[in-house]
């Protein structure tokens, strides 16, 4: 599994007395205590001196010299973080330097509590290994297949997002066939797909032995390219559009590599969601959901599509939304769920050997986050997960209930039908990542 943390190195000013060298001796080792999961700190260099190789700077002590630095911490070309005080914050005595930095185009950073420190930290080495980051995705001919009249529709499967994706973060796309690897998957003996897994401990509901086979020759299969390849980061299918070439579906194969091996999913071949997942969980570290979105705005067209009669009633119906994917709340890995089980599929699309994860983050705060299409921009909606809502015999078994608080301008500026739901109050932090990335933050509420 890899180990994501920024490389930063501390700055010391030389104009240091003695008292502030030992000082700046005891903050940097508060620095070490608060953050060495989060960051390799290197040696302190002095201020003017070259930098070794590294993702960010650090001061640990600002004094006032540092006023008569700004070109050579412009020329560093890193962002700047400022630890200063003891509780592995910025010192408030600080804020006019800070300000004083940012005014000549320095990118500062400034945590007034640790665990803002530590999604900084997180995301300044998340930025860093997406270059050279692996995303794998199976597909084969995206769009024309089950359901094409909505699938063709879809930015992700343009040839201009890949290139857009690999030019943002540095990162590679690599694309094999969803068809190929179900053969592959089938030719494995069932008594090893069985034994493989028996081993994962998976709650299930009315799953037979032949789903439980399927899934693990599929999971065996994926594992074959994943080391053929070799540290593969993400990844994909095209799981609901070209549900013809496999007779289950790869939801509990994505939570197994998850927790075996780190590596971060998405659904339905969507890249933007794979890299935005990527982006937010190893930044953020904090329970993370995909799903469609379907706003009470949206009506009928909603509610067709999900074969329900009705939404539900509440107050406010203009600002709400269920989360609904694939008949029910969504998928996310059971670490991250109160409730999380195998159960039969939904969908008609998909083959009646296939299953689906019913799974449930916690109640309460969320926001619902992604990556915008122009790669420049995150949209934040700050709301709740109210609660969960159960519509029998129809393609919503069990979806969240879902309130913000602008409904009409989350139906004219939401960059995608498909969000990731994010446990807890997360606009601030998900801010510093946007800053990290050099990203617009547009927060709806």
């Amino acid at each position: 599994m890899k180990i994501i943390k920024a490389r930063i190195v501390p700055l010391q000013f030389k104009e240091t007395n003695e008292r502030e060298r030992g000082e700046y001796a005891q903050q940097l080792e508060k620095i070490r205590e608060y953050y060495s999961e989060e960051a390799d700190i290197l040696d302190t260099v002095t201020a003017g001196e070259d930098i070794p190789a590294c993702d960010a700077v650090v001061f640990p002590q600002l004094i006032g010299a540092a006023y008569h630095y700004m070109d050579i911490l412009e020329k560093y070309q890193k962002p700047v973080v400022v630890i200063t005080s003891q509780f592995g914050t910025v010192d408030m005595w600080d804020w006019e330097l800070i300000a004083y930095m940012r005014s000549h185009g320095l990118n500062v950073f400034s945590p007034y509590n640790v665990a803002l420190g530590k999604v900084i930290l997180r995301a300044i080495g998340t930025r860093n290994c997406l270059k050279g980051a692996k995303f794998l995705m199976f597909q084969d001919d995206p769009g024309e297949g089950m359901q094409a009249y909505i699938f063709k529709r879809f930015y992700w499967w343009e040839k201009e997002c890949t290139e857009q994706i690999e030019k943002a973060f540095g990162a590679r796309m690599i694309y094999r066939s969803w068809k190929e690897v179900n053969e592959k998957a089938a030719e494995i003996d069932p008594d090893t797909a069985m034994a493989e897994f028996a081993q994962w401990n998976v709650s299930c509901e009315n799953i037979s032995d032949a789903q439980k086979i399927l899934a693990g020759q599929l999971y065996l299969a994926i594992c074959g390219t994943i080391e053929e390849l070799g540290g593969v980061d993400g990844i994909g299918a095209n799981c609901l559009n070209e549900s013809m070439y496999s007779k289950t579906t790869p939801c509990l194969i994505w939570n197994m590599l998850f927790e075996k091996y780190g590596i971060i999913w998405c659904c339905e071949g969507d890249t933007l969601t794979l890299i935005s997942t990527y982006v937010l969980y190893h930044s953020l570290k904090a329970p993370i959901m995909m799903t469609n979105i379907y706003p009470f705005l949206v009506g009928k067209a909603a509610i067709h599509h999900e074969k329900m009669k009705e939404f539900p009633v509440v107050d406010e119906p203009e600002n709400h939304a269920l989360g609904v994917h694939c008949g029910y709340a969504g998928f996310a890995p059971r670490g991250f769920c109160r409730n999380w089980k195998m159960v039969p599929k939904v969908l008609e699309i998909v083959n009646e050997n296939a299953y689906m994860i019913n799974c449930e983050l916690p109640a309460g705060d969320m926001v619902l986050a992604k990556i915008n299409p122009s790669f420049d921009q995150i949209t934040v909606i700050p709301g709740e997960i109210e609660k969960y809502v159960q519509f029998p015999g129809t393609d919503a078994r069990n979806a969240s209930l879902l309130h913000y608080r602008n409904g009409e301008k989350v139906m004219e500026e939401l960059p995608s039908h498909h969000q990731m739901i994010i446990s807890g109050k997360q606009k601030a932090a998900i801010g510093q990542i946007a800053k990290v990335f050099g990203w617009k933050l547009q927060v709806i509420e």
